[in-house]
């Protein structure tokens, strides 16, 4: 990009406009005559010979400077948090540079006290994990007994079963069969009693005996027989309810030892779990404070310059307005309370707003040449890197004013200084046209759809429809309508230097055809297509009832470039000093950007 190449122009046109006031015939007279050799000075003065040249299409914006790069600094504190050391604001640091100190007194108690809660909730933990190991222990060792107490039921059952129920039953069966056999012998006996006493051979008495001892035998034979039947009905099935129910008991009492442990097993872990619990809470909680010990001091992440938040407009999140006052040794800061902004003024970036209407011709890489308001001659060059993708409203004072934001990285040396919120000028460069016939945007007139100049035609001036090509601020490319060599008017022309007029049916044709003119309302404020001028664009103009138009009054109402407008009929394109297409004044190259 050419720094200086808005001074170029304007050499350019004060020499052209000093040669044509020198060849202008210079007299002055009473009456007709007098006037018209005053216009004719006039019209000398205000005529350019169109000619082929090339020419930069710059765009002026302004803004202001940004960090590429910036870190906040905020009070982490969950306590009360005094200032007792903090680095005078503007002063450069390097990372690691302790910034600000806060009093640690208050957090080194409650680290104190947090230190023995951890001791008392280890103890707890000890205290609770050796209850829950004699608790196993017990578990186990009534288990083990209950385990016995089953063990000795279940042997008492098999026992029974396959011991004293057989002894018993042989008893019984040997009773019965002795008592049996035994019968047998004395039924016998008496029967060879009864022989003998009829015989004379023993006494009466003898007989007797054996008789008796028969019905004894006898009686015991039905005794035997009746055990046996006994047993086998009830006495056995008693016994085997009594040995299976020791045995149930046993079993049962096992369950209810076991489900009594688990209850207190599960007490006994729970109380453990609490006691884990608060032990990591405490350990949490001292772990909490020894961090927030780090945050007592504040440090820098980075290599930067050190900005108060109380130097901040508030809209842009610091603590700037009002009566806010500098943080300084005693003021105590809210939690997360912004304190300090640490910007890396190594990489500068130029936030630039320019209209709605010119966002769609920049692109990214376009370069550009920035003057910081405090270094009004200096440039810095840039570039540029990223647009916004959406617009941001002019605020209260032009609600209908919609500006881009765009992002240009700069290649400054920091040893300039550039800090952050630095307002800047500055020029883009969308393009260059090259050897193509231009004149000054002051030379364009519009009517509708239609863009036309005055072309000199004797001793007036004639009304001649031109196409037009790309644009700067002060040219603009004529793609057809004219040649090397016309001269075309500068300024309006008085009604009686005008010899000749376009024909009607060229504008009629031309609102026909052209969209936004004719029956239907035209668009005021349409975006310049690519490469299109902003201030003299075809097909952007004004209504047709607004009559002729200045070249770019027809662009958005914004202070398009090159505007003249109805009531300015010497407009001049935009002079140093006229605003720019954001509605910022233009200060010359080297005095501002």
């Amino acid at each position: 990009m050419q720094p200086h190449h808005t001074r170029s122009i304007f050499r350019f046109l004060a020499a052209s406009l000093a040669v044509a006031v020198a060849a202008a015939p210079i007299g002055c007279g009473g009456g007709e005559g007098g006037d018209e050799q005053a216009a004719q000075l006039v019209a000398a003065r205000d005529l350019h010979a169109v000619e082929k040249g090339s020419f930069d299409m710059v765009l002026p914006v302004s803004g202001e400077l940004a960090a590429q790069q910036q870190v906040e600094l905020r009070n982490k504190l969950e306590t009360r948090a005094v200032i007792t050391e903090i680095a005078p604001e503007g002063t450069r640091v390097s990372k690691g540079d302790v910034l600000v100190r806060l009093a640690q007194e208050e957090l080194l108690d409650k680290i104190k006290d947090s230190k023995d809660k951890v001791n008392t909730a280890n103890s707890s933990v000890i205290a609770a994990q050796q209850s829950l190991a004699i608790k196993q222990g017990e578990k186990q060792s009534e288990l083990d007994k209950a385990d016995v107490a089953v063990k000795i039921a279940e042997l008492a059952l098999q026992g029974w079963q396959e011991g004293e129920v057989v002894n018993k039953r042989q008893q019984l069966e040997l009773a019965k069969e002795t008592a049996g056999i035994n019968l047998d012998r004395l039924k016998g006996r008496f029967e060879e009693s009864a022989k003998l006493v009829s015989q004379g051979y023993i006494a009466k008495d003898e007989f007797e005996k054996d008789r008796i001892a028969m019905i004894e035998a006898e009686a015991k034979v039905k005794q035997a027989a009746l055990d046996l039947e006994v047993y086998e009905k009830y006495t056995f099935f008693q016994d085997e309810a009594k040995k299976k129910s020791d045995l149930d008991q046993a079993r049962a009492e096992r369950a209810r030892v076991e489900e009594k442990f688990n209850a207190e097993l599960v007490k006994a872990q729970a109380d453990l779990e609490s006691a884990n619990f608060q032990l990591q809470s405490a350990k949490d909680r001292l772990q909490n404070l020894e961090m927030q010990l780090t945050y007592t001091t504040l440090t820098a992440p980075i290599d930067g310059l050190i900005v108060y938040a109380t130097s901040i407009d508030s809209s842009n999140g610091g603590r700037g307005g009002g009566d806010a006052q500098p943080p300084q040794v005693g003021t105590e800061l809210k939690p997360n309370e912004l304190v300090i902004l640490l910007p890396d003024t190594s990489r500068m970036v130029a936030n630039l707003k320019v209209s709605e209407a010119l966002s769609g011709r920049i692109r990214p890489g376009q370069p550009v040449t920035l003057y910081s308001d405090a270094m009004p001659n200096q440039p810095v060059a840039g570039s540029v890197t990223t647009v916004s993708v959406l617009a941001a409203s002019g605020g209260w004072r032009d609600p209908n004013r919609r500006e881009y934001t765009v992002k240009s990285a700069l290649e400054a040396d920091p040893s300039l200084g550039l800090k952050p919120a630095m307002r800047c000028k500055a020029e883009i460069l969308l393009g260059r046209v090259d050897d193509a016939l231009n004149v000054p945007v002051q030379a364009i007139f519009r009517q509708g759809p239609v863009a036309f100049v005055y072309v000199q035609d004797g001793a007036g001036f004639a009304q001649r429809q031109v196409e037009l090509g790309r644009s700067s601020e002060l040219q603009i490319e004529i793609k057809k309508g004219l040649a090397a060599g016309d001269k075309v008017l500068l300024r309006e022309p008085k009604s009686f230097e005008i010899v000749a007029k376009l024909d009607a049916s060229v504008f009629e044709m031309a609102n026909a055809s052209a969209p936004g003119f004719g029956g239907a309302r035209p668009a005021m404020n349409a975006t310049p297509p690519e490469g299109a001028s902003n201030g003299a664009n075809p097909g952007a103009g004004g209504p047709p009832a607004e009559g002729r138009r200045r070249g770019g009054a027809g662009g958005p109402p914004s202070g398009q470039p090159g505007s003249g407008g109805p009531g300015n009929p010497g407009g001049r394109g935009r002079p140093t000093g006229a605003p720019t297409p954001d509605g910022q004044p233009q200060a010359a190259p080297g005095a501002g950007g």
